[in-house]
């Protein structure tokens, strides 16, 4: 499969977008600046990158915990993310959802869930409602290793694979369960065997390598869109910080330095902008103006999010429910 020299671009650009805003949020959260719980993902940006340039906008991505690459992967914008971590009532959810429950319908993601595991069973019904509806959308679900190991993964992929929901599963295994290594949760080698047993096709695939997760996603999503069901997609990543931003020690604490530096030298951004140089689609001037551009597009949601307002006290009590006699 030939992936279109635009397209390689674009995923680089977004790539880039995503580990920009990370290390620019975590500063700003040991900075004080951002409060609250706040899981990253640096490191693991070719996945939701390699999907979502599959996707149209009208298609449905539900996120997890750590889901700031989720939603920038699928057109979220710098600074209603930012204004959303800032708890101001400019952000996508007017600062009531803060980092982890950021959700845009407009775009197509139907919310982050601090519940591990929690969007699974919804993906599974809103796959279904698709099939139902028979309106040719696509829903991507994105979890991570540990939630593979929860009941609600049963459930959602089960029920999807039953009715042949338009939905694709996608496990983002970073080798740890909060502090939990693999080898003390898991009892099979890959977790996509794991398909077999609700008979639909499971593969793992290296998640840092953004070509390869766009080929694979591309497969899974036209057999969920033709009808023919849902996938399990396994992609082997690695996050660079620990479970949380505030972490102390970043992690050091069960994990090894040569471990965390191994999986930097599988950097999914600089296999990409090595491989584009080498092929003669990017220059090092290209790479630099993309990456001034994101600069001053972040430094701009920076104070964007810092100059709006905080919710007004009557806030609490909107949005709480949806009165459907109105």
């Amino acid at each position: 499969m030939d992936i279109d020299k635009q397209i390689k671009v674009e995923m680089l650009r977004d790539m880039l977008k995503i580990r920009m805003f990370e290390e620019k949020i975590r500063q700003l959260y040991l900075q004080g600046y951002i409060t609250g719980s706040m899981h990253l993902s640096t490191g693991q940006e070719a996945i939701p990158v390699g999907f979502c340039a599959n996707l149209n906008k009208d298609d449905y991505i539900l996120s997890s915990h750590r889901g700031h690459h989720h939603i920038i992967a699928k057109g979220g914008e710098y600074k209603y993310m930012m204004a959303e971590l800032f708890g101001k009532s400019t952000g996508y959810c007017k600062g009531k959802g803060g980092s982890m429950h950021i959700a845009c319908a407009d775009i197509g993601v139907l919310g982050a869930n601090g519940v591990v595991g929690g969007g699974i069973c919804i993906a599974a019904g809103v796959g279904f409602a698709s099939k139902y509806l028979k309106d040719n959308k696509v829903t991507v679900s994105f979890f991570g290793d540990g939630a593979a190991n929860t009941g609600a993964f049963h459930e959602g992929v089960n029920f999807a694979a039953v009715r042949k929901s338009n939905v694709v599963f996608v496990i983002e295994n970073n080798q740890y369960a909060i502090s939990v290594p693999r080898k003390l949760s898991d009892c099979v080698d890959k977790q996509s065997v794991r398909a077999a047993g609700y008979g639909i096709p499971g593969v793992t695939i290296d998640g840092n390598d953004v070509l390869e997760v766009y080929k694979t996603a591309a497969e899974a999503i036209k057999r969920a869109r033709s009808g023919n069901g849902p996938s399990l997609i396994e992609c082997m990543t690695y996050r660079w910080h620990g479970h949380h931003a505030g972490e102390p020690k970043d992690g050091i604490l069960y994990r090894s330095k040569e471990e965390i530096n191994f999986w930097k030298e599988k950097d999914p951004i600089k296999r990409l902008k090595d491989l584009l140089l080498k092929e003669n689609l990017l220059t090092e001037n290209d790479y630099i103006d993309i990456e001034n551009n994101l600069r001053k597009e972040l430094n701009d949601s920076i104070e964007f999010a810092k100059e709006s307002p905080f919710p007004e006290p009557e806030a609490l009590y909107k949005d709480v429910y949806v009165d459907f006699k109105s």
